[in-house]
């Protein structure tokens, strides 16, 4: 029987850090060793868990964490530097969604994958890692068809699009040996013209309590794909992040995505 994984989580207070915790308390495959909160978290020497036989409480910082398999990191760009001098210091695996970074941090991260395996995403679902894997081979089986990428988030969203129709559009991009900065249309309005070949066009809906709908159409003279996912609750990233981490233990030092853990399960 395969021994549990040693998990350590950066962000355990937030809203993934939850969502995390909350799938732990049963999931034998997983043990938590160490949980970090901000320095400013009310959390913060707080019990992990409910339950009286588990001692485990939030920590500030990475100083007294134990051995670890895996890191899993929800935070932000601060509390993920700290999480990265961590697992660079310690040769251990980092899976992060962790967005809103600076070029330095990006740098960091890039230049990290030489020593340790990481793994980052934009959206821990493994629908969308399968989403994101068709839209690539219709991309370039197809590369006389326009793309557009419509999405829709519920009304407190402050971005738009959303950090994964990016990726799709990254994603279609890619296929098609072009960049989406070169590709990208990301409003119309007025009379702009006939659209542009090779272009990615994006479109943004926003209300109510929608978690997350994301199509992307592939259109052709006369006929049309579209590849959609759609999620209904908010428990489907934190799966697909612990899905994640059990993949990346004792993966060589490199830049994986989710896509490599639906093309390889364990």
């Amino acid at each position: 029987m395969t021994q549990s994984l040693r998990l350590g989580i950066s962000g355990a207070s937030g809203r993934m850090g939850a969502a995390l915790r909350g799938l732990l308390e049963s999931d034998k495959r997983f043990e938590l060793v160490h949980a970090v909160v901000s320095s400013r978290s009310a959390h913060a020497g707080q019990a992990v868990f409910p339950d009286a036989t588990r001692s485990l409480r939030y920590a500030q910082d990475w100083a007294n964490a134990p051995t670890l398999d895996v890191v899993i990191d929800f935070s932000g760009p601060q509390g993920l530097s700290a999480t990265l001098d961590y697992c660079l210091a310690t040769g251990t695996p980092l899976v992060t969604g962790t967005t809103g970074m600076d070029s330095s941090l990006e740098a960091r991260l890039r230049k990290s994958t030489q020593s340790i395996a990481l793994l980052r995403a934009a959206n821990f679902s493994l629908g969308v890692a399968v989403l994101t894997h068709l839209l690539r081979e219709a991309a370039a089986s197809l590369p006389a068809w326009d793309i557009e990428i419509v999405e829709a988030h519920h009304s407190r969203k402050q971005d738009a699009p959303s950090g994964t129709a990016l990726a799709l559009g990254h994603a279609a991009a890619a296929s098609r040996e072009t960049t989406l900065d070169a590709a990208a249309v990301y409003s119309r309005e007025g009379r702009t013209g006939e659209r542009v070949d090779g272009s990615i066009g994006f479109a943004v809906v926003r209300g109510g309590d929608i978690v997350g709908e994301h199509t992307a159409m592939v259109i052709g003279q006369g006929e049309r794909l579209e590849l959609s996912h759609r999620a209904t609750e908010r428990s489907i990233f934190a799966r697909g992040a612990l899905q994640a981490a059990l993949w990346l233990r004792g993966r060589a030092a490199g830049l994986w995505r989710l896509e490599d853990v639906i093309a390889t399960p364990r």
